[in-house]
């Protein structure tokens, strides 16, 4: 019935290993760790305020829309013959997964990732990218090349936001999506594969994480915490396993990104 949202018999079938290999590399990984078996994380209320409870999860119903939006790694070549329509990376896996675990609710799912993208381009494009869709969700990954410029090419950043403007733009996009769309949000931590808690770019980025935090309590959107979880295992997994630069994933770690997000919004 999906073979036709642009993946094979044969990519489906990849799709579906390596996500098994993923989940078996993990237990096995907490096992030898000593860790107790993962739980939902929103359940531990990470980055909510004090007394304020986390959303645990989405809500779907036949004919939704979810829309994915952010930078390249959300991107993930979507617009090559070979990955239409949802990229490689991890929107191609949660995809897939949604829409085998949830048959029955015929879900539109849309990537509109765009690589390079900061806030402000995202900003510039949200009309036609994600307002235009209709969304009954709205998952965002945005902020890494916002801070990449800030910390390792300042002379170019000219699109960056700084904290402030970054926070204020994403406030603007979710109270404006929520009015003219009354959807659900799902909010991805903008994260790194770095161990070095002195790396500059880790260190101007950890202020852009509690931004998505406060915003994910604030409208009661589905918090994905990716830096959280990186931050966990970076020490037993060094970076150069995750990424070739700290911060595009190679395949396994974008299957690993959607099981996070699955878990995340417990679907």
């Amino acid at each position: 019935m999906y073979l036709d949202r642009g993946i094979s018999q044969s990519s489906e079938a990849f799709c579906l290993r390596l996500l098994s290999r993923v989940l078996q590399l993990e237990k096995i990984g907490d096992k030898a760790l000593g860790k107790v078996p993962r739980a939902h994380h929103n359940d531990d209320l990470h980055g909510a305020p004090l007394g304020e409870k986390m959303n645990t999860g989405l809500h779907l119903k036949a004919a939704d829309t979810i829309v994915f939006i952010g930078d390249s790694i959300t991107d993930a070549e979507r617009h090559r013959q070979t990955y239409k329509p949802l990229g490689f990376g991890y929107v191609h896996f949660a995809g897939n997964l949604l829409w085998a675990k949830h048959t029955e609710l015929n879900l539109s799912i849309v990537n509109t990732g765009v690589s390079g993208d900061t806030i402000r381009d995202m900003e510039c494009r949200w009309e036609k990218d994600c307002i235009a869709h209709r969304p009954n969700v709205v998952s965002i990954l945005v902020g890494i090349n916002d801070v990449w410029q800030l910390a390792m090419e300042p002379e170019m950043a000219e699109t960056a936001a700084g904290l402030n403007e970054y926070e204020v733009t994403l406030n603007e996009l979710l109270s404006r999506t929520r009015e003219q769309c009354n959807c659900q949000f799902v909010l991805m931590e903008p994260f790194m594969f770095c161990r070095d808690q002195d790396n500059a770019v880790l260190k101007t980025l950890k202020p852009y994480i509690e931004v998505v935090n406060r915003l994910a309590a604030k409208y009661d959107a589905v918090l994905v915490p990716l830096q959280h979880e990186i931050d966990s295992r970076i020490a037993e997994i060094p970076s150069q396993k995750w990424s070739a630069d700290m911060v595009h994933p190679y395949l396994w770690a974008h299957a690993w990104i959607a099981l996070r997000w699955m878990e995340a919004t417990c679907l």
